[in-house]
């Protein structure tokens, strides 16, 4: 599924966010960066152990809920891979939605400080961090579709979902696009 924003592509897709072959990749990683499993240990694997000892080098301290940082993309046919924390879901009255939002932001705008025409996203905080499927892909959307608007890039940015009920969630919000 495809929806235009402007002179951006937003596609869904089922799919190994490892064999993608966009600009750069985003690890829904935690906030030591120190790989896990989920999205992040995949991400790990496929990339090498280069993509650890970058983290490791370069964010000895780590990355904070609701940032991302920037690793090159390792054994993966991508150029970057962005790190980024979701928030673990404790209710959502503790901020979790504000730091959702400001993680994908975040791997947005280094999209735009790298020059990646292209990005690609997992459905981030939805796993073992236990966000509300609806309500993730909701935020997901809407502050991707905000941040189009106002930058006109990426001009392509794919979520690849692991399973189709995650894709089913995402195409509900953006079948609601006009």
């Amino acid at each position: 599924m495809k929806r235009r924003l402007g002179n951006c592509i937003v596609e869904l897709a089922i799919g190994d966010i490892t064999a993608e072959q966009t600009d750069a990749i985003v690890n829904a990683a935690n906030s030591e960066l120190a790989g896990g499993g989920g999205v992040d240990g995949a991400i790990h694997a496929a990339a090498g152990p280069t993509i650890m000892q970058q983290t490791r080098k370069q964010y000895p301290d780590g990355c904070p809920t609701g940032s991302a940082v920037a690793t090159n993309g390792g054994l993966l046919n991508v150029k970057y891979i962005f790190h980024t924390v979701g928030p673990i879901w404790r209710g959502g009255r503790l901020g979790e939605e504000a730091d959702l939002r400001s993680a994908y932001r975040s791997c947005l705008q280094l999209a735009i400080d790298f020059q990646c025409e292209s990005l690609s996203f997992p459905a981030i905080s939805t796993g073992v961090y236990g966000y509300p499927l609806d309500l993730a892909t909701e935020a997901a959307l809407s502050e991707i579709q905000s941040f189009v608007k106002n930058n006109e890039a990426p001009q392509r940015i794919r979520c690849v979902l692991f399973n189709e009920g995650i894709y089913g969630a995402y195409a509900r919000v953006l079948e609601s696009w006009e």
